[in-house]
């Protein structure tokens, strides 16, 4: 009796040590709020998630800190934007982590630009005289739904490939999303419809892809260069530019100080809008819907109390 309880043993045991190699939560490291949203939603509690830059923070510029390199030496994946706008930061982690899982060409490393066109891309010579510039397009792409839904569903296929036994889960999860978005997408369209060919001004580059799916014109930027800050003769000549064109705002990253763009909306007539750029960026905002619903809602309410 006590020989067939032992074998019994052996066999559950050896069972489940067998069992499919799935993972009982898929470790997963995001660059970004943005980004760990996505992850989130698509697969729920089957993930463990940490993620780098906060909602508030500039992504361009993250301390490499000891501590992330511990968090990416336990990641099954990490998801960063790509188009080098972690290039500062994020490959000195990953070296440190001494994790090969998550080496770029891994599958446990994913740059979401992948999955979408990028804008913006530089013609010509590209280096540092012309600023921090990209040299493979603009990295913000998810101001655009549309490229978040492209993004996401990234994302589930390639946590469906990490974890083949929740993979049917992640890909509904993402169905899900998707339909949400469309639908807010109806909603966003039509209120941004009266704004189309609207002109606008802002501080950096971060609000093209916004502008770029809601028919908004952007007629220059507080920075002549990117990371840079302008030059007196630059400002002088945007100004110019706002009053003669009748600009209404200019978008302004919560995570800039401000003091430039207000100069310029006292000289020119403008109004300032000081945006988030990402999920946790502001109060109330926890999610990617209510994002872009505090973009489309501000952007209007600012269009109101701009000075013609």
């Amino acid at each position: 009796m006590i020989r067939k309880a032992f074998f019994a043993v052996l066999v559950l045991g050896a069972t489940w040590l067998g069992a499919s190699p799935a993972f009982a939560e898929l470790r997963v490291v995001t660059t970004t709020t943005d980004l760990g949203y996505l992850v989130r939603t698509i697969g729920g509690d089957h993930v463990q998630l940490d993620t780098i830059c906060q909602g508030s923070q500039d992504p361009h510029f993250v301390q490499a800190r000891p501590s992330y390199m511990v968090l990416l030496s336990r990641a099954d994946l990490v998801v960063a934007v790509g188009l080098e706008l972690e290039v500062g930061w994020l490959p000195s982690l990953v070296q440190g982590a001494r994790n090969p899982a998550i080496n770029p060409g891994r599958p446990g490393y994913l740059e979401a630009a992948t999955a979408i066109h990028p804008i913006d891309v530089p013609t010509g010579g590209v280096d540092r005289s012309r600023g921090d510039i990209h040299p493979f397009g603009n990295p913000h792409f998810w101001l655009d739904p549309a490229n978040v839904k492209l993004a996401a569903h990234a994302i589930a296929e390639r946590m469906a490939q990490l974890d083949a036994t929740n993979a049917a889960l992640f890909r509904a999860n993402d169905r899900a999303f998707e339909q949400r978005i469309d639908r807010a997408m109806v909603r966003w369209t039509a209120q941004m419809a009266p704004y189309r060919n609207a002109k606008v001004a802002s501080y950096h580059a971060t609000f093209n892809y916004f502008f770029h799916r809601f028919g908004l014109s952007a007629i220059g930027y507080l920075e002549d260069r990117p990371g840079i800050p302008p030059s007196p003769a630059h400002l002088v000549d945007l100004i110019r530019q706002i009053r003669e064109q009748h600009v209404p705002v200019i978008f302004h990253e919560s995570f800039y100080n401000r003091s430039t763009s207000d100069m310029v909306a006292g000289r020119s007539g403008a109004h300032v809008l000081a945006l988030p750029t990402s999920v946790g960026g502001a109060a109330g905002i926890g999610s990617y819907e209510q994002l872009i619903d505090y973009l489309v809602s501000h952007f209007i309410a600012g269009m109101g109390q701009a000075h013609p």
